[in-house]
């Protein structure tokens, strides 16, 4: 026999609430159409909190497989017979038989509002994204009121079939997402209603995204600066000149002055990122590559070179 309680994480002592939230939490986790290799997990899960979720069948496998509560709870009888040996000698009291029995038999809580669960899901970008802005169309899980049983559980004093008793279910919703134009790494979305359903007429929750904005070996931002790691070949280092540069806004002009060294950088005012009234710059750190290809006639001049040469420019390596 399975043990539910250790497929979801909880304890024999566990509240219905705690069981709950056990299971939405593992339901998101597990769902196939998140996770394609989680769809045995995803079924234990929901069989689990299917018996669990549902008085009776709890009892009956608590019973079965003796699962007791650390702590043994008096029945409603039990508790009416010891009080009315208390006060059965004593003169009656209105009042305080009123309370008494208001405390053992308590009135019927009438169902209030309660506001859904909130959602908090990742989502990653590229730099260019994050720069320029854009539309992301995402999977989200929720759980929202069974629709036969509208949450009751039970369908004419049977248990629900369509959600097996929990009152609900999980679907996955595409949810298209407006990135706003030069969003930060970690900042946080907030998709007002598009979390998990409110119980008892109660509001949804919201959705949170987390944005991760992708790596670039070429391309960092730090505050309002973009950081441009650019590639120049030998003889443009060495020669200078005007060379160009493709931006996310079309192509800018950079001179390059002659004996450039790798490394050197250039600051471009006002070119990085407008945020709170704030604009940075584009710096250009200079990276001197020799092209994948190159022809005999090339390979030639680097002989040449090489010959004519006489600076040893790891003389002084160990200097400093």
């Amino acid at each position: 026999m399975k043990n539910y309680y250790s497929i979801l994480g909880v304890t024999p002592d566990s509240t219905f609430a705690e069981i709950k939230s056990a299971y939405r939490t593992l339901a998101r986790k597990y769902h196939p159409d998140i996770n394609p290799d989680g769809a045995q997990r995803f079924k234990d899960v929901s069989e689990a909190y299917s018996t669990l979720c549902d008085t009776k069948k709890r009892t009956q496998y608590d019973t079965i497989n003796g699962f007791f509560k650390t702590e043994k709870t008096k029945t409603t009888s039990e508790k009416a017979h010891e009080e009315y040996k208390k006060t059965a000698s004593e003169p009656i009291n209105k009042e305080k038989f009123s309370k008494k029995f208001n405390d053992i038999f308590p009135k019927k809580k009438k169902s209030v509002p309660k506001r859904g669960d909130d959602i908090n899901e990742d989502i990653s970008i590229t730099i260019k994204d994050a720069l320029r802005g854009c539309d992301r169309t995402i999977n989200v899980l929720h759980t929202s009121e069974c629709p036969h049983c509208k949450g009751r559980k039970f369908i004419n004093g049977a248990v629900c079939s369509f959600c097996d008793g929990t009152g609900e279910k999980s679907e996955l919703r595409k949810i298209t997402v407006k990135i706003p134009k030069n969003v930060k790494n970690g900042a946080k979305l907030r998709i007002a209603n598009e979390g998990n359903f409110g119980e008892n007429g109660g509001k949804n929750g919201d959705l949170y995204l987390k944005i991760n904005i992708e790596q670039n070996s070429r391309i960092q931002i730090s505050e309002n600066n973009i950081i441009f790691k650019v590639p120049i070949t030998p003889f443009e280092a060495v020669l200078g000149g005007n060379i160009s540069i493709p931006s996310f806004d079309g192509n800018l002009s950079l001179k390059i002055p002659p004996k450039t060294h790798s490394g050197q950088k250039f600051r471009l005012a006002g070119q990085g990122v407008k945020q709170n009234g704030k604009i940075g710059d584009l710096i250009i750190v200079i990276d001197i590559e020799i092209p994948c290809s190159l022809s005999d006639d090339e390979i030639r001049l680097y002989e040449k070179l090489k010959k004519m040469s006489a600076q040893n420019i790891r003389e002084n390596l160990l200097n400093g």
